[in-house]
């Protein structure tokens, strides 16, 4: 079977929900950001589920979410704490190509406000370099593809995604 989707996977801050409805747009097919739909299932915010649930609990409901997006053909946008949930990443690659987009820690860290505040799944005394350190290895077992985003605008990632990738 033809992977009909586009995963894109990647730290908090890269971009995946602005690149992935540009792309959807250009690829004329449907939009999904797996955060918008844990937080419409679950009728809370992310950082209110990770208060509620704990770390591994918001993760197992993040991972279950992710398990059962089953879309005809679209750019899924996962959050940035999807790899920690093997099931739902091997879901997801039966289902499209996983896109990895890859900015370095110190451009994250300049588009990043407050984390908790955004839903970032942060262990208690971990700072992002530290994350960072943990999840580029996780991103890069699970990628079909890399996609550098390093000083590109999102025109530039696009149009990149487009012409690597066949759906």
């Amino acid at each position: 079977m033809r992977k009909k989707s586009i995963v894109l996977i990647g730290m908090p801050g890269v971009g995946k929900s602005t690149i992935g409805v540009v792309l959807a747009k250009n690829l004329g097919i449907s939009f999904i950001d797996s955060d918008l739909v844990i937080q419409e299932r679950e009728e809370k915010k992310l950082y209110e589920l990770i208060e509620e649930h704990g770390l591994e609990g918001f993760l197992d409901i993040e991972g279950a979410v992710n398990a059962s997006l089953n879309p005809k053909a679209a750019v899924i946008a996962t959050g940035g704490s999807a790899v920690y949930r093997d099931a739902a990443m091997r879901h997801l690659s039966e289902i499209g190509v996983i896109c990895y987009l890859q900015l370095s820690c110190e451009s994250i860290a300049e588009r990043l406000g407050d984390l908790t505040e955004r839903g970032v799944a942060l262990k208690d005394g971990k700072d992002l370099a530290q994350l960072y350190a943990e999840r580029v290895p996780l991103y890069e077992k699970y990628a079909n593809m890399t996609v550098d985003c390093e000083n590109k605008n999102i025109r530039e990632i696009v149009f990149e995604i487009a012409k690597r990738i066949k759906i």
